[in-house]
Order: structure tokens, then sequence, then C-alpha cells
């Protein structure tokens, strides 16, 4: 490719909507253009690096044995009713009509259609496995679009539906997809972690995300330094703890801690450690009537050391908490402790309930917590001595830096993470629905066992940006680059040898498939150096009358900070070499 040929357009300044770096340097390096609020065209050079991500997950899908269908963006909702979806999904879901006022969706997702597909045409166990995917257009009507291409309403995603005839089977299935996409993230050359994530509403452990390591990542992953355990924060737990309880030293007193209504406060106040301390938190499950009606209520109080924070997630699944969980109203708080938040605890409540310590909590003794009076605390407060065990002992707190690794090999460390994949074991939820059946070894109808497996393809392009970038611009890895090797001659309008060994060098990389672009389009040296810093392409030759005198030419990789010369036909070489070993 030659660069006047193609569109290039960047742009000095970032636009005032763009808040982060993935948004700014794409939209700077002409990349995305802005069409309405999270909606984007694909300009030439970014499509270039979409391209590159969807043949790289096409060609890996292919070799796991997936099969590639397209399934359409809008789609008949009477598909989604049969799931429920069409009305649970909210208001993320667009719904259109035709002129027939018959209701459509444009798809966020596509369980329901390709699970048409496969009560259509898997009449027999004799047909599966079958793993179909497509690599298409999504829409998610994000009430507040953001982040460019990391948080669109309009995105790439490629999405994979396994089927399978027995649960092994789909376990089986599941392992293939997961390998699948670690070859896939390694081929784009992104530091990435696999992490367990929690399965929802459908249970069990076979559920992956695939996390880009970023320090601009929204989500928090967890692992250990020294083994393979890895989850994110919803999931991760730590070892559990490894003292027992003491004996109590001292005698349970009421202290007063007048304005004092936090942890903390109580702990700069007394001059002990945060850990010393237990946080009470209320919370209430609803039982409800046929109308949705609240019909009664239990209220709960969930304990916790000072410095730990609950993680919903997991107190989402304990017994009583299956049906959702709310905090609870001043009310409630009221009935059950006789005051105002602040100053709660366990200790001589107003009215008996259900009290849920966490693990750490279980084994702490002489601690502190409110007295259930506005302005005091109990200090030396212990187990079986001043209140009674708790109802129930349970993991519910989120993880910390330097909490021991649950295998046992080492401590937890925290870091941010984007994630762009997610592979997801749905067992039979969506044939049930949709009374998806095949016929069994013994010729009777079972329902078939699904899992789906997807990767944002365009967000994985924002997120490479996030991981890869300096003050220059993008830092593309060689896989996924737009192109992985700029031409820049300076004065090839002016100079023959230039434009003679530039054209001979370009065209000897062509032949070689090395994707390389020309720049010829005749711009000063600065102003062509920053575009393709900015642009971000790994590997940069400048030819030069003077450096060509001594057949030599600057070669600079995007990483480095000065070039360093090279022979022209060394160049060549290394170049192929590089392209030889990476291929």
């Amino acid at each position: 490719m030659k660069a006047s040929k193609y569109l290039i357009t960047t742009l000095k300044d970032s636009p005032a909507d763009a808040e982060i770096v993935s948004h700014q340097l794409m939209t700077r390096a002409g990349m995305i253009k802005k069409l309405g609020a999270g909606i984007y065209n694909y300009m030439p050079m970014g499509l270039r690096v979409i391209r590159k991500v969807e043949q790289i997950v096409r060609e890996e899908m292919d070799r796991s044995g997936a099969i590639e269908v397209t399934m359409p963006v809008i789609q008949p909702a009477e598909l989604w009713e049969e799931t429920g979806r069409f009305q649970k999904m909210g208001p993320e879901l667009l719904r259109i009509k035709d002129r027939h006022d018959r209701d459509f969706v444009i798809q966020p997702t596509s369980e329901e259609v390709v699970t048409d597909i496969a009560r259509q045409e898997f009449k027999s166990y004799k047909q599966l496995p079958k793993n179909l995917y497509q690599i298409q257009t999504k829409f998610r009507d994000e009430r507040r679009p953001r982040f460019g291409l990391m948080r669109g309403r309009e995105f790439i995603m490629k999405d994979a539906y396994s089927f399978d005839k027995d649960m092994a089977s789909a376990k089986a299935s599941y392992q293939v997809m997961a390998q699948t996409y670690r070859r896939i993230f390694d081929r784009f050359g992104l530091r990435y972690r696999a992490v367990a994530a929690d399965s929802g509403a459908i249970g069990g452990d076979l559920s992956e995300e695939f996390q880009v390591i970023a320090a601009t990542g929204e989500d928090a992953i967890v692992y250990c330094p020294n083994s393979e355990y890895a989850a994110n924060m919803e999931k991760a737990h730590a070892a559990e703890p490894q003292n027992k309880r003491a004996d109590p030293k001292t005698g349970m007193t009421r202290i007063h801690t007048p304005t004092q209504s936090t942890c903390e406060e109580v702990a700069k106040l007394l001059q002990v450690g945060l850990v010393t301390t237990v946080k009470s938190l209320v919370l209430a499950t609803d039982e409800l009537d046929e109308h949705g009606a609240i019909k009664s209520s239990v209220v709960w109080l969930l304990l916790l050391r000072g410095d730990h924070e609950m993680n919903e997630v997991k107190v989402g699944k304990l017994p009583g908490f299956e049906g959702g969980f709310r905090f609870a109203t001043t009310q409630e708080i009221q009935t059950h402790f006789g005051c105002k938040p602040g100053f709660l605890g366990p200790v001589q409540l107003k009215t008996p309930l259900k009290i849920i310590a966490d693990k750490c909590v279980a084994v702490m003794s002489d601690w502190i917590c409110g007295a259930n009076e506005e302005g005091y605390h109990f200090q030396g407060v212990n187990w079986g001595r001043d209140l009674e065990e708790p109802s129930v002992v349970a993991d519910i707190r989120n993880v910390v830096d330097g909490d021991l690794s649950p295998d046992g090999l080492g401590t937890l460390t925290i870091e941010r993470g984007i994630e762009v994949g997610h592979v997801f074991y749905l067992g039979t939820k969506y044939s049930k629905a949709m009374h998806a059946t095949f016929l069994d070894e013994a010729g009777k109808p079972q329902f078939m066992e699904m899992g789906c497996y997807g990767i944002g393809v365009t967000r994985v392009v924002a997120a490479a940006i996030e991981q890869n970038h300096d003050a220059r611009g993008i830092i593309w890895p060689d896989s996924i680059a737009p192109f992985t090797v700029v031409i820049c001659p300076i004065g090839m309008d002016r100079s023959e040898a230039v434009q003679t060994a530039s054209t001979k060098l370009y065209e000897d990389l062509c032949a070689k498939g090395i994707d390389v672009i020309l720049d010829d389009r005749g711009e000063r040296p600065g102003a062509m150096f920053a575009d393709w810093e900015l642009i971000g392409v790994p590997h940069r030759v400048v030819l030069s009358d003077r450096g060509l005198k001594d057949n030599l030419v600057e070669y600079q990789h995007r990483t480095q900070s000065e070039p360093s010369k090279m022979g022209l036909d060394e160049v060549f070489g290394y170049l192929l070499a590089h392209f030889s070993t990476v291929n």
C-alpha cells in the first residue's frame, strides 16, 4: 500500500468527549469517526486492525472444528419471547416494529436464533457435537455509551455456541474452546489472564473471563504469581483463616465515640488497627406475592472485618438470598437495633435476627463494634461470652492484596483488567425453553447441552491500545497492527536514489507477504514520523540521501526511543527473519 493512495487523517488534538486513551488515540489516528452516541464509522486504518483481529479469531475457531455461520442483525421477537428475554432483558434490547406492526429486535447476542437453527438441523445424537460461530455486528442500547469502542452501542463480536448430547460432552466442548481462546489471545500478542468467573444463575464452575491487563481496566482480577490460580473479584477466594480464635483478654466495655460512625474513624480515635474492628451491614430479603408486592421480609445482619468489603455475588449465593436482596430500610434498622446506622452491632439487639459472620470475623476475639446506641461502641467483644455464635459463617468478602492463595502456593495479587472474552457453560437453559431436542442412542428425545463463547472484536482493539501506548501514540503488536512496516523516505520527490531504493525495498517486502506501507506523500520528516508514531506501526525504516551514500538506512521499532543504522540489504534480511520467526 502506498500512503498517497490511502486515507490517512490524523489529528493533533483529542475530541472533548474522549475520556480514555483508546478513544483519544483511535480518533486522533483516524481509525474511527463518531456518527452518534456510541456509534462509530470504522475508517480504513481502524478497519485493518479489526480485520486482523477477526482473521486470527476465524483461523483458530476453524482450527478447533467450529463452523462459521452468519445470523441476522434483525431478529423476530417471537424467538426471544420463547425464552422470556423479550420482556426480561430490559432497555438494552432495542425493539423495533416493521411495516406490518410485527415486533423485531436488533441482536445483542444470538442464543435464541442459534438454538432455533439447532432444533431444526440436529435431530440425532449422531450429528453432535456441533459448534456454530459468527463474527457479526451487535447492538446494545447502553444507557450511557462512552469510552469509544470500549463501551459503545454498536460493536463487532464473535459469538459461538456448542451443542452436545450430554453434560460430559458439553464439558469437553467447553475445554476445547477454553484452549482455543488461549491460542487466540496468545496470537494477539497481548498480556492477558484467563480468570475463573461467576456463573450467575446457571451455577457450576465452568466459566472463564479473558482479561487484557491494563491499568485503566474496569475489572479487578486476582491471581497468585506462584501458581495458576486466577479469578475475577466476584469469584475470588482467599485461603481459610490460618489463626484459631484466641481466648478473650479483656472484658467488654462501652466507649464513647461521639461523632465516629465508621470503622476507620473509631480505629483512629482509639489508636488501634482497623483489623480489630467489625462493620455491620443490614440486608433484607423479600417474599413477593403473585402481583410482585412484598408479602414478607427477613432482615439479616452481616459482619465483616473493618478493612474488608462485602462481595455481593458471594452473598447472593447464600441460602435465603437466592431471590435477591436489598439494604434494609431505616424503619427496619430502627426496629431491630433501636439506633440509626453508624453505631450498629450484633450485641444487645432490640429484636433478634439472623447473623452471618465472614470467616475472618468468626475467628476474631476482643473486637470492636457498634453498641446500638448513638455515640457509642463496644470494645473487647467476644463470641460465646458477649453474644451467641453466628447463625452462619461464610466467605462474604472481597479478597485483598496479600491474602493467602486458596491453593496454598503463595499470596494473592490484584491488578486491573479489561474483559474481552468469556467462555461459559449454559446447560439446557435455552434448549429447554425452546424445546431443542435430539434423539439419543435409545431413540428418546433429550435436550441439547449448550455452551456459549464470546470475544468482543472491537473491544480487543480498544483494550490493546489501553495496554500498549505512550506519549507519542499507539504501540501495536505485530499481529494486529494496521501495517507492520512503514517505509519513510526523506525527500523522495527530490531524490531519484531515495525513490528507487524506497520503491525496491517496498516491492521486495510486499513480494514476501509483509504488510508494508510506503509513505510517498512528500511530508516533512517530523510530520511523517509523528503520524506513524501516533498510528503505531511497529517497524519503521527511514531512507535519506545522506544515509544511502553509505548504503545505510535507519531502523526503529515503535518501542525504541532511538533508531539504529543498518545496511539497506541488512534491514530487508532483518525484517524477513523477524516475520519468519513470528509467523
